[in-house]
């Protein structure tokens, strides 16, 4: 994992499978980049991830995508720490970890918009409202361009008026890339221009993912 300098003042934090990365997860960072004037953001596939109830692609696979995806976006620092860690990957652990090595950085948790209507069933949410700022995509953006599941959304407890009053809202534009939706079209060697980044479709079609065994 490539370092950023240790002089860090704002330090972004966004976490997900990426199964795979797409235009949508890009966006939010290069938002959140100019927005909150972050130094640099660590991007985390996510390990063993406790709440997904389907199978994830290889690690492997994600996060060479993900170092594909965001190769662009300077300020970015793929972080694989999830997925080498043992049993389930836990935001929590991950920031409590980031706060050790940047003791003088202010940490940004990005979310996208699922991700922010499942905050109340995370994994010690209060430590996490503790240490970091909640940052979460728009919710103008469509319902679909984050919701990775199959079928009807999973629904959870409302956030307490306390916690949804300090979440920070970054201003993206209407992006409904559904990673569902590419993993389908994918199965089918279909064309995901406009979805993915160019690289990442390369890698997609290259090594055969998503298709049916």
């Amino acid at each position: 994992m490539q370092k950023p300098p240790a002089v860090v003042q704002r330090l972004g934090v966004f976490g997900g499978a990426f199964d795979p990365p797409h235009q949508a997860h890009v966006a939010l960072v290069e938002a959140a980049v100019a927005q909150l004037q972050l130094d640099h953001v660590h991007v985390l596939p996510t390990g063993q991830a406790w709440h997904k109830p389907r199978h994830l692609s290889d690690a492997a696979h994600r996060l060479a995508m993900t170092r594909l995806a965001f190769a662009q976006v300077p300020q970015v620092v793929v972080d694989e720490r999830e997925i080498l860690r043992s049993g389930p990957s836990y935001t929590v652990d991950t920031l409590h970890a980031l706060q050790t090595e940047y003791p003088q950085a202010q940490l940004y948790l990005l979310l996208g918009d699922d991700q922010r209507r499942s905050l109340s069933a995370w994994h010690q949410i209060g430590e996490i409202e503790r240490i970091a700022i909640i940052c979460a995509a728009g919710r103008d953006m469509a319902v679909r361009a984050w919701n990775d599941q199959s079928g009807v959304a999973p629904t959870h407890p409302p956030l307490s008026d306390t916690l949804q009053a300090r979440i920070r809202t970054l201003n993206m534009p209407l992006m409904p890339h559904s990673a569902t939706d590419i993993r389908v079209l994918a199965a089918t060697e279909q064309a995901l221009t406009g979805l993915v980044p160019s690289a990442v479709e390369r890698y997609i079609h290259e090594h055969h993912l998503y298709r049916p065994h």
